[in-house]
């Protein structure tokens, strides 16, 4: 059994025993899963069938908390300048040319 298989099979199982007891939150509980976990599969299999059960990889990454690129490139640009400043100070001087940048973000990325 491959894992995707293990995986709809672990879904299907959790539909099943709550159809078989005839009570979901017994279920969730023998399982050890949240009803709202139980809603979840239930609806993809309603909606999509079997084949939504397997797990979606996520192609984009969710970055969080992200200065822009030109923000990134000049604070980049102005670490080696002056390697002794600290987070303050590379926000103190940025802030100077116009960038408004926290200490924190500046820590962060660079």
């Amino acid at each position: 059994m491959t894992r995707q298989q293990h995986i709809i099979n672990r879904k299907l199982n959790i539909v099943q025993l709550a159809e078989q007891l005839g009570n979901i939150s017994s279920a969730c509980r023998k399982l050890g899963i949240s009803r709202q976990h139980y809603y979840d599969i239930k609806s993809a299999l309603e909606e999509e069938g079997i084949e939504d059960l397997l797990e979606k990889a996520r192609t984009n990454p969710r970055v969080r908390n992200r200065v822009a690129l030109q923000i990134e490139k000049r604070m980049l640009d102005y670490s080696p300048e002056y390697p002794a400043h600290g987070q303050q100070r590379v926000s103190n001087e940025l802030k100077k040319e116009g960038i408004i940048l926290s200490p924190v973000e500046s820590a962060a990325s660079g």
